[in-house]
Protein backbone atom coordinates (compact mmCIF):
# COMPACT_ATOMS: atom_id res chain seq x y z
CA UNK A 1 0.00 0.00 0.00
CA UNK A 2 0.95 3.58 -1.04
CA UNK A 3 2.39 5.90 1.59
CA UNK A 4 -0.01 9.18 2.22
CA UNK A 5 3.18 10.95 0.96
CA UNK A 6 3.06 9.17 -2.47
CA UNK A 7 -0.75 9.12 -2.42
CA UNK A 8 -0.98 12.78 -1.86
CA UNK A 9 1.79 14.10 -4.07
CA UNK A 10 0.26 12.27 -7.16
CA UNK A 11 -2.45 13.76 -7.27
CA UNK A 12 -0.37 16.61 -8.68
CA UNK A 13 -2.40 19.73 -6.13
CA UNK A 14 -0.48 19.48 -2.99
CA UNK A 15 2.71 21.25 -1.83
CA UNK A 16 5.11 19.49 0.74
CA UNK A 17 3.95 21.78 3.69
CA UNK A 18 0.34 20.48 2.89
CA UNK A 19 1.97 16.68 3.00
CA UNK A 20 3.80 17.62 6.88
CA UNK A 21 0.28 19.06 7.85
CA UNK A 22 -1.73 16.00 6.73
CA UNK A 23 0.82 13.64 7.97
CA UNK A 24 0.22 16.06 11.75
CA UNK A 25 -3.73 15.44 11.05
CA UNK A 26 -3.52 11.63 10.25
CA UNK A 27 -1.45 10.98 13.50
CA UNK A 28 -4.42 11.99 15.85
CA UNK A 29 -6.99 10.29 13.53
CA UNK A 30 -7.18 7.52 15.51
CA UNK A 31 -8.31 10.18 18.87
CA UNK A 32 -11.08 11.70 15.98
CA UNK A 33 -12.18 8.39 15.62
CA UNK A 34 -12.52 7.51 19.37
CA UNK A 35 -14.50 11.02 20.75
CA UNK A 36 -16.85 10.85 17.48
CA UNK A 37 -17.44 7.44 18.35
CA UNK A 38 -17.32 6.94 13.92
CA UNK A 39 -14.93 5.99 11.24
CA UNK A 40 -12.54 9.26 10.06
CA UNK A 41 -11.42 9.84 6.26
CA UNK A 42 -9.18 12.09 4.52
CA UNK A 43 -9.77 12.59 1.41
CA UNK A 44 -7.20 14.70 -1.39
CA UNK A 45 -8.02 16.20 -4.57
CA UNK A 46 -7.29 14.99 -7.64
CA UNK A 47 -6.63 16.18 -11.33
CA UNK A 48 -9.62 14.82 -12.60
CA UNK A 49 -12.03 16.91 -10.22
CA UNK A 50 -12.63 14.17 -7.54
CA UNK A 51 -11.10 13.07 -4.28
CA UNK A 52 -8.90 9.79 -3.18
CA UNK A 53 -8.83 8.89 0.13
CA UNK A 54 -5.18 9.15 1.79
CA UNK A 55 -5.84 7.52 5.34
CA UNK A 56 -9.12 5.73 7.43
CA UNK A 57 -9.28 5.74 11.10
CA UNK A 58 -11.33 3.38 12.75
CA UNK A 59 -12.79 4.06 16.10
CA UNK A 60 -11.90 1.80 18.92
CA UNK A 61 -14.80 3.11 20.91
CA UNK A 62 -17.54 1.80 18.82
CA UNK A 63 -18.24 -0.35 15.82
CA UNK A 64 -16.84 0.18 12.08
CA UNK A 65 -18.78 0.82 9.09
CA UNK A 66 -16.27 -0.10 6.90
CA UNK A 67 -14.22 -3.48 6.94
CA UNK A 68 -12.32 -2.77 3.97
CA UNK A 69 -9.80 -0.12 3.97
CA UNK A 70 -10.56 3.58 1.79
CA UNK A 71 -6.79 4.22 1.10
CA UNK A 72 -6.07 4.19 -2.25
CA UNK A 73 -9.98 4.80 -3.54
CA UNK A 74 -11.61 7.25 -5.26
CA UNK A 75 -14.52 9.08 -3.60
CA UNK A 76 -18.31 6.56 -3.74
CA UNK A 77 -20.79 8.79 -5.67
CA UNK A 78 -22.97 9.33 -2.75
CA UNK A 79 -20.40 11.60 -0.74
CA UNK A 80 -18.65 13.05 -3.55
CA UNK A 81 -21.44 16.16 -3.96
CA UNK A 82 -21.35 16.48 0.23
CA UNK A 83 -17.07 16.93 -0.19
CA UNK A 84 -17.17 18.87 -3.54
CA UNK A 85 -19.80 21.25 -1.60
CA UNK A 86 -16.72 21.37 1.85
CA UNK A 87 -14.00 21.36 -0.36
CA UNK A 88 -15.44 24.72 -2.61
CA UNK A 89 -17.03 26.51 0.60
CA UNK A 90 -14.70 25.40 3.17
CA UNK A 91 -17.64 25.36 5.49
CA UNK A 92 -18.53 22.03 7.25
CA UNK A 93 -21.18 20.24 5.47
CA UNK A 94 -23.59 17.91 7.04
CA UNK A 95 -26.00 15.18 5.68
CA UNK A 96 -29.79 16.86 5.94
CA UNK A 97 -31.29 13.32 6.70
CA UNK A 98 -29.69 9.77 7.45
CA UNK A 99 -27.63 8.21 4.68
CA UNK A 100 -27.20 4.37 3.96
CA UNK A 101 -23.98 2.37 3.13
CA UNK A 102 -25.12 -1.58 2.57
CA UNK A 103 -28.32 -0.86 4.43
CA UNK A 104 -26.86 0.39 7.27
CA UNK A 105 -28.23 4.07 8.61
CA UNK A 106 -25.27 6.58 8.83
CA UNK A 107 -24.52 10.11 9.20
CA UNK A 108 -22.07 12.35 7.30
CA UNK A 109 -20.11 15.07 8.22
CA UNK A 110 -17.63 16.66 5.48
CA UNK A 111 -14.55 19.13 7.43
CA UNK A 112 -12.36 21.32 5.10
CA UNK A 113 -9.30 20.71 6.51
CA UNK A 114 -7.13 24.04 5.99
CA UNK A 115 -3.83 24.85 6.81
CA UNK A 116 -2.20 27.21 8.85
CA UNK A 117 0.64 29.18 7.21
CA UNK A 118 2.90 29.81 10.60
CA UNK A 119 2.67 29.10 13.99
CA UNK A 120 2.06 32.51 15.47
CA UNK A 121 0.13 33.55 12.69
CA UNK A 122 -3.21 33.68 12.06
CA UNK A 123 -3.16 33.32 7.98
CA UNK A 124 -4.47 29.97 6.29
CA UNK A 125 -4.69 28.74 3.39
CA UNK A 126 -6.70 30.15 0.89
CA UNK A 127 -8.88 27.04 -0.27
CA UNK A 128 -8.59 23.61 1.91
CA UNK A 129 -5.73 21.26 1.36
CA UNK A 130 -8.35 18.10 1.59
CA UNK A 131 -11.53 17.46 3.36
CA UNK A 132 -12.35 15.03 6.67
CA UNK A 133 -15.19 13.07 6.45
CA UNK A 134 -16.65 11.57 9.48
CA UNK A 135 -19.13 8.77 9.64
CA UNK A 136 -21.21 7.65 12.71
CA UNK A 137 -23.03 3.66 12.45
CA UNK A 138 -26.35 4.90 13.67
CA UNK A 139 -27.95 1.51 14.06
CA UNK A 140 -26.65 1.36 17.31
CA UNK A 141 -28.82 4.49 18.17
CA UNK A 142 -29.05 4.79 22.33
CA UNK A 143 -29.36 6.90 24.90
CA UNK A 144 -25.69 8.33 24.90
CA UNK A 145 -24.05 8.59 28.34
CA UNK A 146 -22.25 11.56 29.73
CA UNK A 147 -19.19 10.54 28.88
CA UNK A 148 -20.14 10.18 24.95
CA UNK A 149 -21.79 13.29 24.86
CA UNK A 150 -18.56 14.66 25.85
CA UNK A 151 -16.63 13.02 23.66
CA UNK A 152 -18.53 14.16 21.05
CA UNK A 153 -18.33 18.05 21.80
CA UNK A 154 -14.68 17.31 21.92
CA UNK A 155 -14.71 15.85 18.43
CA UNK A 156 -16.87 18.86 17.25
CA UNK A 157 -14.53 21.32 18.82
CA UNK A 158 -11.70 19.70 16.98
CA UNK A 159 -13.56 19.27 14.15
CA UNK A 160 -14.31 23.17 14.04
CA UNK A 161 -10.85 23.80 14.83
CA UNK A 162 -9.51 21.80 11.64
CA UNK A 163 -11.86 23.70 9.41
CA UNK A 164 -10.29 26.99 10.64
CA UNK A 165 -6.96 26.26 11.09
CA UNK A 166 -6.23 25.45 14.82
CA UNK A 167 -5.80 21.94 14.49
CA UNK A 168 -3.22 20.13 14.52
CA UNK A 169 -1.54 23.07 16.62
CA UNK A 170 2.11 23.69 14.82
CA UNK A 171 3.58 24.14 18.33
CA UNK A 172 2.83 20.68 19.46
CA UNK A 173 5.78 18.26 19.35
CA UNK A 174 6.58 15.87 16.70
CA UNK A 175 6.35 12.76 17.06
CA UNK A 176 4.48 10.61 19.59
CA UNK A 177 6.22 9.53 22.79
CA UNK A 178 5.80 5.61 23.81
CA UNK A 179 2.76 5.34 25.90
CA UNK A 180 1.26 8.38 24.91
CA UNK A 181 -2.63 8.93 26.48
CA UNK A 182 -5.56 7.86 24.03
CA UNK A 183 -9.05 8.98 24.45
CA UNK A 184 -9.78 6.12 26.18
CA UNK A 185 -6.98 6.00 28.50
CA UNK A 186 -8.28 8.96 30.61
CA UNK A 187 -10.19 12.45 29.35
CA UNK A 188 -9.80 15.69 31.17
CA UNK A 189 -12.22 18.68 30.22
CA UNK A 190 -11.24 22.33 31.25
CA UNK A 191 -12.57 25.73 30.92
CA UNK A 192 -10.52 28.94 30.10
CA UNK A 193 -10.07 29.39 33.59
CA UNK A 194 -8.12 25.71 34.02
CA UNK A 195 -11.14 24.47 35.75
CA UNK A 196 -12.14 20.57 35.14
CA UNK A 197 -15.51 20.38 33.63
CA UNK A 198 -15.58 16.82 33.23
CA UNK A 199 -13.19 14.02 34.20
CA UNK A 200 -13.78 10.20 32.45
CA UNK A 201 -13.45 7.23 35.15
CA UNK A 202 -10.08 6.51 34.27
CA UNK A 203 -8.53 10.10 34.33
CA UNK A 204 -9.95 10.45 37.99
CA UNK A 205 -8.26 6.60 38.30
CA UNK A 206 -5.34 7.52 37.39
CA UNK A 207 -5.25 10.73 39.74
CA UNK A 208 -6.55 8.56 42.53
CA UNK A 209 -3.78 6.31 42.47
CA UNK A 210 -1.41 9.20 42.54
CA UNK A 211 -3.17 10.38 45.65
CA UNK A 212 -5.90 12.57 45.07
CA UNK A 213 -9.08 11.11 46.85
CA UNK A 214 -11.58 14.28 45.73
CA UNK A 215 -13.73 14.23 42.76
CA UNK A 216 -11.73 16.11 40.19
CA UNK A 217 -14.56 17.88 38.36
CA UNK A 218 -14.85 21.23 40.04
CA UNK A 219 -10.98 21.66 40.84
CA UNK A 220 -8.37 23.22 39.23
CA UNK A 221 -5.91 20.88 37.72
CA UNK A 222 -2.81 22.96 38.29
CA UNK A 223 -3.71 22.92 42.29
CA UNK A 224 -4.26 19.52 42.36
CA UNK A 225 -1.37 18.57 40.47
CA UNK A 226 0.31 21.43 42.88
CA UNK A 227 -1.01 19.21 45.83
CA UNK A 228 0.61 16.28 44.27
CA UNK A 229 4.00 17.23 43.62
CA UNK A 230 4.63 19.08 46.51
CA UNK A 231 7.72 18.67 48.35
CA UNK A 232 9.39 17.12 44.71
CA UNK A 233 12.66 19.03 43.91
CA UNK A 234 12.39 18.67 40.27
CA UNK A 235 9.53 19.12 38.16
CA UNK A 236 8.99 19.64 34.52
CA UNK A 237 9.05 23.21 33.75
CA UNK A 238 6.36 22.28 30.84
CA UNK A 239 3.35 21.28 33.26
CA UNK A 240 1.87 24.72 34.53
CA UNK A 241 1.38 25.05 30.40
CA UNK A 242 0.05 21.42 30.19
CA UNK A 243 -1.95 21.43 33.64
CA UNK A 244 -3.85 24.67 32.37
CA UNK A 245 -4.45 23.51 29.06
CA UNK A 246 -2.39 26.98 27.25
CA UNK A 247 0.17 24.88 25.27
CA UNK A 248 -0.07 21.71 23.24
CA UNK A 249 2.33 19.72 24.72
CA UNK A 250 2.67 16.50 26.83
CA UNK A 251 4.57 15.80 30.07
CA UNK A 252 4.88 13.07 33.12
CA UNK A 253 3.72 13.60 36.58
CA UNK A 254 5.04 11.36 39.21
CA UNK A 255 3.67 10.51 42.63
CA UNK A 256 3.43 7.47 44.67
CA UNK A 257 5.69 5.47 42.49
CA UNK A 258 2.30 5.76 40.06
CA UNK A 259 3.86 8.17 36.53
CA UNK A 260 0.93 9.52 34.68
CA UNK A 261 1.70 10.58 31.05
CA UNK A 262 -0.46 13.86 30.37
CA UNK A 263 -0.94 15.56 26.71
CA UNK A 264 -2.93 18.96 26.68
CA UNK A 265 -4.96 20.66 23.23
CA UNK A 266 -6.09 23.68 23.47
CA UNK A 267 -9.42 24.11 22.38
CA UNK A 268 -9.80 27.35 20.51
CA UNK A 269 -12.80 29.01 18.59
CA UNK A 270 -12.12 31.58 15.78
CA UNK A 271 -8.29 31.75 17.45
CA UNK A 272 -9.71 32.21 21.07
CA UNK A 273 -8.51 29.36 23.03
CA UNK A 274 -12.15 28.79 25.05
CA UNK A 275 -10.34 25.64 26.74
CA UNK A 276 -8.83 22.56 26.64
CA UNK A 277 -8.89 18.79 26.05
CA UNK A 278 -6.05 16.92 28.97
CA UNK A 279 -6.07 13.39 27.78
CA UNK A 280 -4.20 11.25 30.44
CA UNK A 281 -2.95 7.71 30.87
CA UNK A 282 -0.71 5.81 33.88
CA UNK A 283 2.47 4.86 32.05
CA UNK A 284 4.42 3.64 35.40
CA UNK A 285 5.13 0.07 34.23
CA UNK A 286 6.23 1.47 30.18
CA UNK A 287 8.32 4.06 32.35
CA UNK A 288 9.69 1.69 34.76
CA UNK A 289 10.53 -0.61 31.67
CA UNK A 290 12.38 2.32 29.81
CA UNK A 291 14.44 2.87 32.64
CA UNK A 292 15.65 -0.81 32.81
CA UNK A 293 16.48 -0.29 29.07
CA UNK A 294 18.14 2.29 29.83
CA UNK A 295 19.97 0.42 32.58
CA UNK A 296 20.91 -2.66 30.67
CA UNK A 297 22.28 -0.86 27.59
CA UNK A 298 24.43 1.34 30.16
CA UNK A 299 25.54 -2.12 31.37
CA UNK A 300 26.39 -3.66 27.83
CA UNK A 301 28.63 -0.52 26.83
CA UNK A 302 30.51 -0.32 29.88
CA UNK A 303 31.11 -4.38 29.14
CA UNK A 304 32.36 -3.40 26.36
CA UNK A 305 34.23 -0.46 27.50
CA UNK A 306 35.74 -3.49 29.97
CA UNK A 307 36.44 -5.90 27.53
CA UNK A 308 38.08 -3.61 25.51
CA UNK A 309 40.30 -2.37 28.14
CA UNK A 310 41.22 -5.78 28.96
CA UNK A 311 42.21 -6.42 25.43
CA UNK A 312 44.80 -3.86 24.95
CA UNK A 313 46.00 -5.07 28.46
CA UNK A 314 46.82 -8.08 26.83
CA UNK A 315 47.77 -6.77 24.08
CA UNK A 316 50.60 -4.74 25.96
CA UNK A 317 51.70 -7.66 27.33
CA UNK A 318 52.05 -9.44 23.99
CA UNK A 319 54.50 -6.27 23.02
CA UNK A 320 56.03 -6.41 26.33
CA UNK A 321 56.88 -10.05 26.33
CA UNK A 322 57.66 -9.71 22.50
CA UNK A 323 60.56 -7.10 22.78
CA UNK A 324 61.89 -9.20 25.85
CA UNK A 325 62.06 -12.52 24.05
CA UNK A 326 65.77 -13.47 22.21
CA UNK A 327 64.15 -15.56 19.61
CA UNK A 328 63.09 -14.15 16.61
CA UNK A 329 60.20 -17.13 15.77
CA UNK A 330 58.98 -16.41 19.63
CA UNK A 331 59.31 -12.83 18.76
CA UNK A 332 57.30 -13.37 15.30
CA UNK A 333 54.10 -14.64 17.06
CA UNK A 334 53.52 -12.56 19.66
CA UNK A 335 53.52 -9.80 17.38
CA UNK A 336 51.38 -11.75 15.59
CA UNK A 337 49.17 -12.11 18.37
CA UNK A 338 49.29 -8.87 19.66
CA UNK A 339 48.18 -7.57 16.16
CA UNK A 340 44.78 -10.13 16.60
CA UNK A 341 44.13 -9.10 20.44
CA UNK A 342 44.09 -5.76 19.04
CA UNK A 343 41.79 -6.73 15.86
CA UNK A 344 39.40 -7.91 18.52
CA UNK A 345 39.49 -4.78 20.86
CA UNK A 346 38.73 -2.08 17.80
CA UNK A 347 35.44 -3.90 17.66
CA UNK A 348 34.38 -4.39 21.71
CA UNK A 349 36.07 -0.17 21.68
CA UNK A 350 33.56 0.81 18.41
CA UNK A 351 30.49 -1.13 20.77
CA UNK A 352 30.83 0.95 24.11
CA UNK A 353 30.35 4.00 22.04
CA UNK A 354 26.35 3.48 21.35
CA UNK A 355 23.78 1.80 22.47
CA UNK A 356 22.89 -0.51 19.65
CA UNK A 357 25.00 -4.03 18.46
CA UNK A 358 25.31 -2.86 15.13
CA UNK A 359 28.56 -1.86 14.57
CA UNK A 360 29.89 0.76 11.63
CA UNK A 361 32.39 -1.24 9.95
CA UNK A 362 34.05 1.17 7.95
CA UNK A 363 35.06 2.75 11.03
CA UNK A 364 36.56 -0.07 12.49
CA UNK A 365 38.11 -1.28 9.17
CA UNK A 366 39.96 2.40 8.48
CA UNK A 367 41.45 1.11 12.41
CA UNK A 368 42.17 -2.21 11.20
CA UNK A 369 44.63 -0.30 7.82
CA UNK A 370 46.46 1.40 10.35
CA UNK A 371 48.00 -2.00 11.37
CA UNK A 372 49.51 -2.10 8.01
CA UNK A 373 52.08 0.93 8.63
CA UNK A 374 53.18 -0.94 11.84
CA UNK A 375 53.68 -4.39 9.96
CA UNK A 376 55.33 -2.72 7.23
CA UNK A 377 57.99 -1.10 9.20
CA UNK A 378 58.84 -3.87 10.84
CA UNK A 379 59.87 -6.07 7.53
CA UNK A 380 61.27 -2.84 5.81
CA UNK A 381 58.36 -2.56 3.43
CA UNK A 382 56.77 0.49 2.03
CA UNK A 383 53.04 -0.18 1.89
CA UNK A 384 50.32 1.93 -0.21
CA UNK A 385 47.00 0.94 1.23
CA UNK A 386 43.79 2.00 -0.82
CA UNK A 387 40.49 1.25 0.33
CA UNK A 388 36.77 1.96 -1.91
CA UNK A 389 33.38 1.08 -1.52
CA UNK A 390 31.22 0.10 1.39
CA UNK A 391 30.98 -2.62 4.28
CA UNK A 392 28.05 -0.91 5.35
CA UNK A 393 26.94 -1.91 9.35
CA UNK A 394 27.04 -5.36 10.44
CA UNK A 395 25.80 -7.33 14.07
CA UNK A 396 28.59 -7.45 16.51
CA UNK A 397 28.63 -11.01 16.24
CA UNK A 398 29.67 -11.14 12.65
CA UNK A 399 32.10 -7.96 12.70
CA UNK A 400 34.31 -9.75 15.00
CA UNK A 401 35.51 -12.49 13.01
CA UNK A 402 35.37 -9.99 10.03
CA UNK A 403 37.53 -7.80 11.57
CA UNK A 404 40.06 -10.36 12.55
CA UNK A 405 40.25 -12.25 9.01
CA UNK A 406 40.96 -9.04 7.49
CA UNK A 407 43.62 -8.45 9.76
CA UNK A 408 45.11 -11.15 8.55
CA UNK A 409 44.54 -11.07 4.88
CA UNK A 410 46.03 -7.46 5.11
CA UNK A 411 49.01 -8.79 7.44
CA UNK A 412 50.11 -11.82 5.02
CA UNK A 413 49.38 -9.23 2.17
CA UNK A 414 52.23 -6.78 3.42
CA UNK A 415 54.41 -9.25 5.23
CA UNK A 416 54.51 -11.87 2.49
CA UNK A 417 53.16 -10.28 -0.55
CA UNK A 418 54.95 -7.05 -0.62
CA UNK A 419 58.40 -8.97 1.24
CA UNK A 420 60.66 -6.18 1.94
CA UNK A 421 59.58 -4.28 -1.01
CA UNK A 422 57.40 -1.19 -2.03
CA UNK A 423 53.99 -2.00 -3.14
CA UNK A 424 50.02 -1.32 -3.16
CA UNK A 425 47.57 -3.23 -0.88
CA UNK A 426 44.00 -3.02 -2.27
CA UNK A 427 40.75 -3.59 -0.27
CA UNK A 428 37.60 -3.24 -2.26
CA UNK A 429 34.02 -4.22 -0.22
CA UNK A 430 30.74 -4.42 -2.50
CA UNK A 431 27.48 -4.81 -0.81
CA UNK A 432 23.88 -5.51 -1.81
CA UNK A 433 20.88 -7.06 -0.02
CA UNK A 434 21.98 -10.18 -0.34
CA UNK A 435 26.26 -10.70 0.02
CA UNK A 436 29.25 -9.13 0.91
CA UNK A 437 32.25 -9.18 -1.19
CA UNK A 438 35.63 -8.18 -0.37
CA UNK A 439 38.76 -8.28 -2.12
CA UNK A 440 42.55 -8.03 -0.70
CA UNK A 441 44.97 -7.34 -3.63
CA UNK A 442 48.45 -6.73 -3.40
CA UNK A 443 50.93 -6.08 -6.18
CA UNK A 444 53.99 -8.22 -4.45
CA UNK A 445 55.61 -11.16 -5.73
CA UNK A 446 52.57 -13.73 -5.17
CA UNK A 447 52.58 -17.13 -5.07
CA UNK A 448 52.50 -20.02 -7.06
CA UNK A 449 49.01 -20.80 -8.46
CA UNK A 450 47.01 -23.57 -6.82
CA UNK A 451 49.15 -23.14 -3.51
CA UNK A 452 48.00 -21.36 -0.63
CA UNK A 453 49.57 -21.13 2.91
CA UNK A 454 49.12 -23.81 5.36
CA UNK A 455 50.35 -21.27 8.38
CA UNK A 456 48.33 -20.37 11.32
CA UNK A 457 46.84 -17.08 9.81
CA UNK A 458 45.70 -19.15 6.83
CA UNK A 459 43.99 -21.45 9.33
CA UNK A 460 42.37 -18.80 11.16
CA UNK A 461 41.18 -16.98 8.21
CA UNK A 462 39.33 -20.45 7.02
CA UNK A 463 37.58 -20.94 10.52
CA UNK A 464 36.42 -17.39 10.74
CA UNK A 465 35.07 -16.94 7.20
CA UNK A 466 34.03 -20.52 6.16
CA UNK A 467 33.24 -21.53 9.99
CA UNK A 468 32.18 -18.51 11.78
CA UNK A 469 30.58 -16.05 8.47
CA UNK A 470 29.21 -19.94 6.28
CA UNK A 471 31.11 -18.01 3.75
CA UNK A 472 33.92 -19.03 0.84
CA UNK A 473 37.28 -17.85 0.45
CA UNK A 474 39.13 -17.90 -3.02
CA UNK A 475 43.03 -17.16 -3.30
CA UNK A 476 43.95 -15.86 -6.90
CA UNK A 477 48.01 -16.15 -6.81
CA UNK A 478 49.95 -15.50 -10.19
CA UNK A 479 53.78 -15.56 -10.25
CA UNK A 480 54.89 -12.05 -9.70
CA UNK A 481 51.75 -10.21 -10.39
CA UNK A 482 50.70 -10.25 -6.82
CA UNK A 483 47.69 -12.04 -4.91
CA UNK A 484 43.92 -11.60 -4.97
CA UNK A 485 42.02 -13.15 -2.11
CA UNK A 486 38.15 -12.82 -2.31
CA UNK A 487 35.86 -13.01 0.77
CA UNK A 488 31.72 -13.85 -0.09
CA UNK A 489 29.81 -13.59 2.93
CA UNK A 490 25.89 -14.46 2.67
CA UNK A 491 24.17 -11.42 4.25
CA UNK A 492 21.04 -13.80 5.12
CA UNK A 493 22.43 -15.44 7.68
CA UNK A 494 23.11 -12.15 9.59
CA UNK A 495 19.62 -11.32 9.48
CA UNK A 496 18.83 -14.60 10.62
CA UNK A 497 20.87 -13.83 13.81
Amino acid sequence: MSTLSDLVLAQGSSSAEDVDWLHMLVSDGQLLADLAFADIVVWVPTDSGSFVAVAHARPSSAATLFYRDFVGQNIKGEWRKQVTEAFETAKIVDTSAPDWYEETPTRVRAIPVMRRLAPNGAAITETPIAVLTRHTNLSEARMPSRQELTFNECADDLFGMIASGDFPDLGAPTGPRRGAPRASDGLIRLDVDGLTTFASPNALSAFNRMGFADELEGESLAEVTTRLLSGRAVIDESLPLVVTGRAPWRTDIEARGVTVSLRAIPVRNRGERIGAIVLSRDVSELRHQERELITKDATIREIHHRVKNNLQTVASLLRIQARRTHSDTAREALTQAMRRVGAIAVVHDTLSEGLSQIVDFDAVFDRVLLLIAEVASAHNTTAHPRFSGSFGTLPSAYATPLALALTELVTNAVEHGLAGREGEVVIEAKRNEERLTVVVRDNGSGLPEGKVGSGLGTQIIRTLIQGELSGTIDWHTMMGSGTEVTIDIPLRYMQEA
